[in-house]
């Protein structure tokens, strides 16, 4: 829901910086690799109960995947480059509430499993109708130029990003505040359901 607000704050900043990387030599993929790295070790401090440090991660990498699209429209966006940037943003958001249910199985692990459940349906919700509304010839700039059809929902990436920021400075409230968006992604999917039966029907 904020994508589009947030898009048009920090692309600016973002393709400054990724212009300076694209001068450098540095790849649109080497920039994803590197975003999904750091995610792995945030995932990790926040398993080892090192919540802040983990939030200083969790934002650096998703810095690096606002990145690699900047670095991308400067040099050679590709197919695989589109491919890579979604299977380690969903794989991002998963290791996430994992972190969190490592640190804590007997608080988090029945709320945490909820949260990855949730990002699974509204995930599928969202790449099956990109597939459809690619065999169907569809197009949309609401998020700009992306490499697959972009359906906007309640729950998007600015949204998930604040909700981790939020499970870092109050993990204490993880369960209480992963539920909350439990259900905030399953609207989201069902909302993307009822759009693809008004479209596709």
């Amino acid at each position: 829901m904020l994508d589009g607000t947030a898009k048009a704050l920090i692309d600016p900043w973002l393709t400054r910086i990724g212009n300076r990387l694209a001068q450098l030599g540095i790849t649109a993929d080497g920039v994803t690799w590197s975003g999904f790295a750091i995610g792995v070790l945030a995932a990790l401090a926040i398993a080892w109960q090192y919540y802040l440090t983990g939030l200083v991660l969790l934002l650096l990498s998703r810095l690096a995947d606002g990145l690699d699209g900047a670095v991308a429209r400067v040099t050679k966006k590709t197919d695989l480059g589109g491919y890579l940037d979604i299977v380690l943003d969903f794989a991002f958001y998963g290791l996430i509430p994992l972190g969190f249910v490592f640190a804590d199985p007997a608080a988090n692990a029945l709320a945490g499993a909820a949260l990855i459940c949730s990002f699974y349906i509204n995930g599928s919700s969202f790449l099956a109708y990109a597939i459809i509304a690619e065999k169907r010839g569809l197009d949309t700039s609401q998020r700009g130029a992306k490499s697959l059809y972009f359906t906007t929902g309640l729950a998007e990436a600015t949204e998930t990003l604040a909700v981790f920021a939020a499970f870092c400075i109050w993990p204490a409230h993880f369960a209480v505040i992963a539920w909350i968006f439990t259900a905030v992604c399953l609207y989201t999917a069902a909302s993307r359901i009822v759009l693809a039966i008004r479209n596709f029907g």
